[in-house]
């Protein structure tokens, strides 16, 4: 039951995060429930342990986490690196 929780809480914080720079994460929830893990763990490393935990998940820095992985994400798509041709 707990790995159900952790996986919600993941796939909000990286909905949340798409919906506040105000682009869809790419591959849909599953998309989501990556950037929330990578951005839990990126935010975690940058600015400590802060604030509510959440399904193991430190909430604030996750969500900045998972903001600063999509802006990455989506620069490296825009330079060409993700690009359909």
């Amino acid at each position: 039951m707990y790995l159900i929780w952790v996986i919600v809480v993941g796939g909000v914080i990286g909905w949340l995060a798409g919906n506040l720079i105000g682009r869809d994460v790419p591959g849909g929830v599953l998309g989501n429930v990556i950037v929330g893990f990578i951005g839990s763990w990126l935010g975690t490393e940058l600015l400590g342990p802060r604030g509510p935990v959440l399904g193991g998940f430190h909430v604030i820095p996750a969500i900045v986490g998972a903001i600063i992985a999509l802006l990455i994400f989506f620069a490296l798509a825009r330079g060409g690196a993700f690009r359909r041709r």
